[in-house]
């Protein structure tokens, strides 16, 4: 039941049919981007499904949460930098690209989307740790950018201070 409440949700949040994304950090369905976004991709049918395996169910969500997808934490003298949030909503996305300081874009490995199973987003002890390590300070932008697996893009750029966790 709370499967259909959430596909209502996100149908209502504009998750259902194509919006005009001129001017709002995205592409087009095209795949067209002034930023560069990676060529090579092809567009997944965007049926929705309840489990938030298509770009058209995750959207909504990450576009609303935009400030929850990376995390700074200092921790025995390093930085490390989540993506903890990303990946739980990784169905749905072809690629993660990430930047540290304005530096070049760097691919964040994926694990596949679990589907056919009741938890196709779990993150699993065998998908490998949410984070990458940094010496301490070292982290003091990120720049993210999402291809989803409909070829648009969403990008966000977060300071340190920002995102660094207490």
């Amino acid at each position: 039941m709370i499967d259909w409440i959430l596909a209502g949700i996100v149908l209502a949040l504009g998750g259902g049919g194509e919006t005009d994304v001129a001017g709002a950090g995205m592409t087009d369905p095209a795949g067209e981007s002034a930023g560069g976004a990676p060529t090579g991709f092809v567009a997944e049918p965007q049926v929705p499904t309840g489990q938030f395996t298509t770009a058209v169910e995750v959207k909504p969500i990450l576009q609303a949460t935009k400030a929850n997808w990376v995390a700074v934490r200092e921790y025995e003298g390093r930085d490390l930098l989540y993506v903890t949030h990303l990946l739980s909503w990784r169905c749905g996305m072809h690629q993660v690209r990430y930047a540290i300081n304005d530096g070049p874009m760097q691919v964040w490995p994926l694990p596949p989307c679990l589907e056919g199973t009741a938890q196709p987003n779990a993150i699993r002890a065998e998908d490998g740790l949410p984070y990458q390590v940094f010496g301490l300070g070292n982290v003091g932008s990120v720049t993210v950018e999402i291809l989803f697996d409909d070829l648009t893009t969403d990008s966000a750029r977060f300071e340190r201070a920002q995102v660094l966790m207490p």
